[in-house]
């Protein structure tokens, strides 16, 4: 992926499950939001609040009328990303596991890269946060009184 590349990366905070991500050439408020709009219908409810950072996608009118009568928004001050401890790190994992040994060619390799290390993370990769369990394995068992879907969302660079 090169520098003209996005991917907002979708995650459940409790869980740490990937929740969604796309990969683009570039990316709309509308193109997040019909991304965002695909993860209640997986996971059958909507996050308690949207944690984002205050790229262009998130601060668009668009992500802000869909979470609007569906969720909370919580934005971190520019410049602090220790706000968002878990996908900082979570995005350094994704740079240098998948990343930086990759020379993609296009979009298309770029999106099934990426999809496999999704799968492999959230799957068969276990969490000493989680038990010492996978994240979609924790997810399945979680009975949690907080929100498992509650996301963290923030555009990788």
């Amino acid at each position: 992926m090169d520098a003209r590349s996005r991917s907002p990366t979708s995650t459940g905070e409790h869980t740490r499950e990937i929740l969604g991500g796309q990969v683009a050439r570039s990316i709309t408020g509308d193109d997040l939001v019909d991304e965002l709009a695909r993860i209640p219908e997986q996971r059958g409810t909507w996050p308690a609040a949207l944690r984002c950072d205050n790229g262009p996608e998130l601060v668009s009118t668009a992500v802000a009328d869909w979470c609007h009568d569906r969720t909370d928004t919580v934005f971190i001050d520019p410049g602090c990303p220790w706000q968002n401890p878990w996908i900082e790190s979570f995005h350094s994992r994704l740079r240098d596991e998948c990343l930086t040994l990759n020379h993609f060619r296009g979009v298309l390799e770029a999106r099934v890269v990426i999809g496999d290390w999704r799968e492999e993370y959230n799957h068969d990769r276990p969490h000493s946060s989680l038990g010492y369990q996978p994240p979609a394995v924790y997810a399945a068992g979680c009975t949690h009184r907080t929100n498992p879907n509650e996301l963290s969302n923030t555009v990788g660079r």
